[in-house]
């Protein structure tokens, strides 16, 4: 009895002691750690979703209507949780019915200790979306979710591809307008907090419910015209086809407005199918995101300069041996001919395209008659990089590429250097900044930002001008600041004399009417332009094998005398081929007619 006595004390008391655990624990809980436990049970019955935001869809004009060429589709994610889907139920389902949206590798998703989310298809369309909702619903496959989001449908194709860009996997918009404008575009997601059931579904009560809407992103509206932009596209494949060029890209534009009214480069790729491409080159706009040398094309910068500072006029002359001898070095003019030796005049030069002439001007320039001098750098460098505004961004929303201009006294070699930089050799500008300080040499004189956004589209079919100019503001600035790249302004700067203009209108039509040109250029059309073509650095030095070339032409059209109605820039290059402004005025010459026709541009008769 006794044994049995003391057996009975020690679980009494084995059971006191546990009862004052007990009692401890729970003081614990329901009081020192109330607010802890608390927020765990909330945070296992509440249910925090987001509410993705509509993705804005991209418009082209078709003459005064907005078309789509990117649209938006409804497609599924797949999410799993890997500690309660069946591995292989979910590896055989996926293989059937979404195999070419399959996003992970599930036996390493599945590797993963801890693991209960994760999506393993993208973009599933409805069809096969609805099909593995089946199996979820017929018990075949367990903690399977189908989340509905945005797809990027292209239904132009190819069309603008380098121009309009492409979103990812994840949603985030890579180069072109679905890049640059990516955060207008992708609007702002919201979200959705609420007490949820066992089954993980939302409950309707609860005080603590909070539903912020998605702001759905802006429809954006380009100026660019969806059937013009077909027309350079196939101008340009047509040319590449039948020269040595293996690249080539173009512009159109209002000199006027600043709207760009095409652009394209090409080769281009599908952007529904982006990773079908050989490199990552090919995304690449080469009209904003590539500097390059345009060679002769500057000199219509240059001349213009001495002319708008009253240094020489379109009659100016001065002695041309095929030659000058700058810093000791021997510069060339491509063209030697008899006729064109000795005393000519600035008009002809420009004809010609004489690198002695754009280097006169830069003596000009400079108050000397016989040499480069500090005053004549200065002076052109003011008005390349502060007036033309070359070797900067220019503003247009759109990624683009600074380049340079060399310092007019810093650095050895400066009158070498400035004398190839009247010829467009040794700066590195965009085709975009060419053509948009060209438009200033033949529009009467005025720097107008150039612009690829005409608007937003409205619910009720309304363009709202008032978004015309999109910023493009780093994250986390609540205003434009920063470089021109991010500014909201139209910038209009009159830089040159309406007299200046006038005058290189006259010269640049010359260059096409003094020539065969003139059989080509329809009669009752003001047609001028300028050609360059521009050696190639290989392996740190210009290749004189002359083997690497770039060929471009820049050139306008008008009724008449009246100021230009556009401008259209064009580039042709491959590696290892030699193209010359020639060719490229080849396919000026195509797109100058095409574009007549194209917009309707009424000749003078």
């Amino acid at each position: 009895m006794a044994k049995v006595s003391s057996r009975i004390t020690i679980l009494k008391g084995i059971t006191f002691v546990a009862l004052a655990i007990i009692t401890v624990r729970l003081f614990a809980i329901q009081i020192i750690e109330h607010d802890e436990w608390v927020a765990k049970a909330n945070e296992q019955h509440t249910l925090l979703e987001t509410i993705t935001a509509r993705r804005g869809e991209i418009y082209m004009m078709d003459g005064e209507e907005p078309v789509p060429v990117v649209l938006n589709q409804t497609a599924y994610q797949i999410v799993i949780d890997p500690a309660i889907t069946d591995k292989e139920s979910l590896k055989n389902t996926l293989e059937t019915y979404a195999k070419d949206y399959i996003s992970a590798d599930l036996d390493k998703i599945y590797s993963i200790e801890g693991l209960r989310y994760y999506v393993v298809a993208r973009n599933v369309p409805y069809r096969s979306a609805k099909q593995i909702a089946e199996k979820v619903e017929n018990g075949e496959l367990s903690s399977v979710w189908l989340k509905s989001s945005n797809q990027r449908v292209y239904p132009e194709g190819e069309l603008g591809s380098t121009l309009l860009g492409f979103v990812n996997a994840d949603g985030i918009g890579q180069y072109g307008v679905e890049g640059s404008l990516n955060k207008v575009l992708s609007g702002k997601d919201g979200m959705l907090k609420t007490i949820s059931d066992v089954n993980n579904v939302a409950l309707s009560i609860g005080s603590d419910n909070v539903k912020i809407p998605a702001e759905d992103g802006k429809n954006i509206v380009l100026s660019v015209d969806r059937g013009l932009e077909r027309v350079v596209e196939d101008a340009l494949a047509h040319h590449i086809d039948n020269t040595a060029a293996t690249n080539a890209a173009a512009l159109v534009m209002n000199p006027n407005t600043g709207e760009i009214l095409a652009m394209t480069s090409l080769p281009g790729y599908d952007p529904a199918d982006y990773g079908r491409v050989e490199s990552a080159a090919t995304y690449i706009n080469q009209v904003t995101e590539v500097p390059y040398e345009p060679a002769s094309i500057c000199k219509n910068f240059a001349f213009s300069a001495a002319i708008n500072e009253g240094k020489m006029t379109a009659e100016t002359t001065y002695f041309n041996q095929g030659y000058e001898i700058v810093d000791g070095w021997k510069i060339m003019n491509a063209e030697q001919r008899e006729s064109i030796y000795g005393a000519i005049t600035m008009k002809t030069a420009l004809y010609w395209s004489l690198n002695t002439g754009s280097i006169h001007a830069l003596k000009l320039l400079g108050d000397s008659d016989s040499e480069i001098t500090r005053v004549g750098r200065e002076r052109l460098y003011d008005y390349y990089h502060n007036k033309f505004r070359l070797g900067q961004a220019t503003g247009i929303e759109l990624i683009e590429a600074e380049g340079y201009i060399e310092d007019p006294n810093e650095g050895w070699g400066r009158n070498s250097t400035y004398a190839n930089m009247t010829f467009g050799q040794n700066l590195g500008i965009t085709m975009l900044q060419t053509a948009t300080a060209f438009s200033a040499v033949v529009n009467g004189g005025y720097w107008r930002t150039p612009t690829i956004v005409k608007g937003v589209l409205e619910k009720d079919g309304s363009i709202n001008a008032n978004w015309r100019r999109v910023a493009r503001r780093p994250e986390g600035e609540e205003s434009a600041t920063g470089p021109a790249a991010y500014s909201e302004d139209i910038v209009e700067d009159h830089i040159l004399s309406e007299e200046t203009s006038a005058t290189m209108r006259d010269m640049l039509v010359n260059n096409r009417n003094y020539k065969v040109r003139g059989g080509i250029d329809r009669p009752g059309y003001s047609i001028g332009g300028k050609s360059g073509t521009a050696q190639v650095i290989v392996n740190g030095a210009y290749d004189n094998t002359m083997s690497n070339l770039v060929g471009s032409y820049i050139g306008f059209i008008s009724s008449g005398n009246e100021l230009p109605e556009v401008v259209i820039m064009v580039k042709m290059w491959g590696e290892g081929a030699a193209l010359s402004g020639g060719e490229a005025g080849d396919l000026f010459d195509t797109l100058s007619n095409d574009v007549i026709d194209y917009l309707k541009i009424k000749p003078v008769l």
